[in-house]
């Protein structure tokens, strides 16, 4: 427990020290007085907090701008951020033997990486696995598929650190990557992804795997406040990192057949995202829901007397680049 206490604590200060420094452009941008993080800090109902551009200032690269569900400009460097400070505090958080921080620190890192390319030079038009093969079946390599073999190799390379036997390393690795891209099914929502990732390693703080998961409990305690404002995002770098670090956690502390297990489970909910909207199901239960939208804005209701969020697909030009630092 102590140790994952102190991991918490470095991956919290870590991930703070990070995004602070990753957001400096985008904070120098923002008008005068506004205390904003550029156009991500603005007041409810001032036009740049609606994703309009053309504010005075704007001069940073919108690379890292995105319009949320709601179509409200935020930034994606808690993405990096959160990586930062999980990557950190896994290296030197008391307890695991130096490969095991090794594979933790290359699973989260390998993960964030090709989701910050993916967050970059995506276009978002096909969704999904079944998205992504079918693009392929045509012929196009799309970033998401890009992203999905690197995050396969990195798993795979972070789990050979374990020195296993082959199929070993084979299964832990696709945990890995299986763990990346199941969190990344969460973030469709602020703090969404968080939530989940907390949920599913705060109880772990009295295990074993308590030095690994402690880091992620901490950079994700430090960064939800800001996501759950609307001022960022994790963003595919953030979301891959966080189920890459956690599923990292289960290969370096949990038994075969438990490995197997969680494999399966995360399998499993991810062949049902390709047939159902996990947004909709959390919608349709009273206590899924009020978890979900705890610490987020209220949701407006539409003129057709429907929920604002509730559907799969975000906003209009959701996860594209807004422009510049507006």
């Amino acid at each position: 427990m102590a140790q994952g206490l102190a991991g918490a604590v470095v991956g919290a200060a870590a991930a703070r020290a990070a995004y602070a420094v990753l957001t400096l452009p985008e904070r120098a941008c923002a008008p005068a007085g506004t205390g904003a993080q550029g156009a991500t800090g603005t007041a409810p109902g001032d036009p740049r907090a609606e994703g309009t551009a053309g504010a005075p200032g704007a001069d940073v690269p919108s690379a890292w701008l995105r319009r949320n569900f709601r179509g409200r400009v935020v930034t994606l460097q808690e993405g990096p951020a959160l990586a930062s400070g999980v990557c950190a505090a896994s290296l030197l958080v008391p307890g695991p033997a130096p490969r095991v921080r090794a594979a933790s620190a290359l699973a989260a890192a390998g993960a964030a990486a090709f989701g910050a390319y993916d967050d970059l030079s995506g276009n978002g038009q096909a969704r999904g696995l079944r998205g992504h093969l079918a693009a392929l079946a045509r012929g196009e390599v799309t970033t998401g598929l890009v992203k999905m073999v690197g995050i396969g190799a990195t798993g795979v390379a972070a789990a050979s650190l374990l020195r296993r036997g082959p199929v070993d390393t084979l299964v832990d690795g696709a945990l890995i990557a299986a763990g990346a891209n199941l969190v990344n099914l969460f973030d469709l929502r602020p703090g969404r992804a968080a939530k989940f990732a907390l949920l599913a390693a705060a109880p772990a703080l009295a295990s074993p795997a308590a030095p690994l998961l402690g880091p992620v409990v901490g950079a994700c305690s430090a960064l939800l406040p800001d996501e759950l404002a609307e001022r960022s995002m994790l963003g595919d770098a953030g979301a891959n990192a966080l189920g890459a670090a956690l599923g990292a956690a289960a290969v370096a502390q949990a038994p075969r057949p438990v490995r197997l297990a969680l494999f399966g489970a995360v399998a499993a909910l991810t062949l049902a995202s390709e047939v159902t909207s996990f947004s909709r199901v959390i919608d349709r239960v009273p206590a899924l829901r009020r978890l979900d939208q705890w610490g987020r804005s209220p949701v407006r209701r539409t003129a057709a007397g429907g929920a604002e969020d509730d559907g799969r697909a975000g906003a209009p030009g959701e996860g594209r680049p807004v422009g510049r630092c507006a």
